[in-house]
């Protein structure tokens, strides 16, 4: 494990392995890189590169809040200290807000791909959007969060999975209950609300590396609709579905999802092969 230092003084723990292309994993709300724990059998063919995002996980804040728009400066200053460059950027839920951020960003360039994990480009409905959660259900998250975030982390780590019965599924969902219980509340909080007020819509047209949307058939968050949105939102995205997942296939159906990782990168050419040849 690494620990790295940002411009304003936040310690960001990330791991570094394998090589080849490299693979950047950014993980959801609450939380942290060992939530890719199964993705490290791609050590095999690439460069994992997963990050505690700040306010999460070994990861603490400097002297600014844990926003997604700091979330995405501190990757961004992770990948210059790395020379990170012909990356495939791997974003589940907050982690891809903070993706889209960081694609849109000086540090694009220095992607090739990306993945989505079941995200909408915004959180909050309105009277013009309803892909997204409702003021009433956001609300009660940000209650929840300040009032009995212990309560409210294990509910939320359970509710990722799909809702097969079985001991291994139980298991599951209290290790996913208990790693969400152990952040600090008010970064979570700070998260969330930074999450909720932002809309990245107007961003997706901008993104032009070519982009998989995953999403879970069985999510309780998003649904296929919301999948349909970003592939047409975007300039060059398709999507496939997870037919026994619920919010985090790359943990249900991880096998299927490793596989798509590799067929995925398989259809990318290199930049600097690309570069050559012009």
């Amino acid at each position: 494990m690494g620990q790295f230092e940002t411009s304003d003084g936040a310690r960001i723990a990330f791991a570094d392995d394998g090589e080849g292309r490299a693979l950047v994993l950014l993980h959801g709300l609450m939380a942290n890189r060992s939530f890719f724990a199964a993705q490290s059998e791609l050590e095999a063919d690439f460069r994992i590169i997963s990050v505690d995002l700040r306010g999460h996980g070994e990861s603490r804040s400097g002297s600014q809040a844990a926003t997604v728009r700091r979330m995405a400066a501190d990757i961004e200053e992770l990948l210059e200290a790395l020379d990170v460059r012909d990356a495939i950027g791997i974003g589940w839920s907050l982690g891809a807000s903070v993706l889209w951020h960081v694609l849109t960003g000086p540090a694009g360039d220095r992607f090739s791909a990306a993945i989505v994990i079941d995200m909408t480009p915004r959180v909050l409905n309105d009277e013009d959007w309803s892909l997204g959660l409702s003021q009433e259900h956001c609300s009660a998250r940000a209650d929840a969060i300040r009032c009995d975030f212990k309560s409210f982390a294990q509910s939320a780590g359970a509710a990722i999975f799909a809702q097969p019965e079985g001991e291994d599924r139980e298991s599951l969902r209290a290790w996913a209950g208990e790693a969400f219980a152990r952040n600090d509340p008010a970064e979570i909080g700070a998260t969330w609300a930074s999450l909720v007020a932002e809309d990245f819509r107007p961003l997706l047209p901008l993104i032009r590396q070519p982009t998989l949307i995953v999403h879970g058939t069985n999510s309780h968050l998003y649904g296929a609709d919301t999948a349909d949105h970003l592939v047409a939102a975007l300039p060059n995205a398709h999507a496939v579905a997870f037919d026994r997942s619920g919010h985090s296939p790359h943990i249900e159906q991880p096998e299927l999802f490793n596989r798509t990782v590799r067929d995925f990168a398989a259809t990318l050419p290199r930049v600097r092969e690309t570069q050559a040849t012009n």
